[in-house]
């Protein structure tokens, strides 16, 4: 189903430029004490920018990973790792909930204890820069070709950016497939794509095959 020009597909994709803040904790109340202070920038690097870098799948952000890895305090991790940033209408809510899970953690552990130097976690920015990859599609055969091969950080830019842009846990492909093709049902199998459980390369994945699905079964209709 071809569209009209003004609602062609038009990836774009975005890097991040990593910056030091000088900022770093070697145990958990330092950690929180600098969660208090840190730029609203640095809290969106450790959660949100987590998911474009390759990200183990067991975490969901930088506090959970280094909790779990290095302090080895795993019931902590798993409760940073349950907090899911989309869900905060601002970075000081999520800031909020962070800092609140680790004092009820200190509360009942009130002796962290201490990495070895070298292993202290380093709070860093990150500069986001987006811009389009040229790459324009206007049906979803065009769609399927593209998703295999653009990089990864379009995938991020579309599936996890766009829900703090378009909110309510919408994201770019599924926006558009709806409104600009008419594809609700499909749409909405690509937008119940769980972020939390999978990697970039799992969610284009899912992607590809629901789209796969849906021009298979658009050719036997044809046919």
């Amino acid at each position: 189903m071809e569209v009209k020009t003004n609602n062609y597909f038009d990836f774009r994709r975005c890097v991040t430029i990593l910056k030091a803040t000088g900022k770093k904790a070697k145990n958990l109340r330092e950690l929180r004490d600098l969660l208090e202070v840190v730029s609203d920038n640095s809290i969106v690097h450790h959660t949100f920018h987590y998911f474009l870098k390759g990200h183990i799948l067991e975490f969901t952000n930088d506090f959970a990973e280094w909790a779990g890895n290095y302090l080895e305090e795993r019931s902590l991790s798993e409760q940073l790792s349950n907090i899911d940033p989309y869900t905060f209408k601002d970075i000081n809510e999520l800031r909020k909930t962070l800092i609140e899970t680790i004092d009820d953690f200190l509360e009942l552990f009130p002796e962290p204890r201490e990495v070895p130097p070298g292993n202290e976690f380093y709070f860093n920015e990150t500069i986001t820069l987006v811009f389009p990859v040229g790459i324009k599609v206007k049906n979803l055969a065009e769609f399927l070709i593209a998703i295999r091969y653009v990089d990864d950080e379009c995938i991020y830019y579309h599936f996890y950016e766009a829900r703090t842009r378009l909110g309510d846990s919408i994201d770019d492909f599924s926006m558009w497939i709806e409104h600009a093709l008419n594809k609700k049902t499909l749409a909405e199998k690509i937008r119940s794509i769980d972020p939390f459980m999978h990697n970039i390369e799992g969610i284009r994945r899912h992607i590809i095959d629901a789209v796969e699905e849906e021009v298979k079964r658009d050719m036997e209709e044809v046919v």
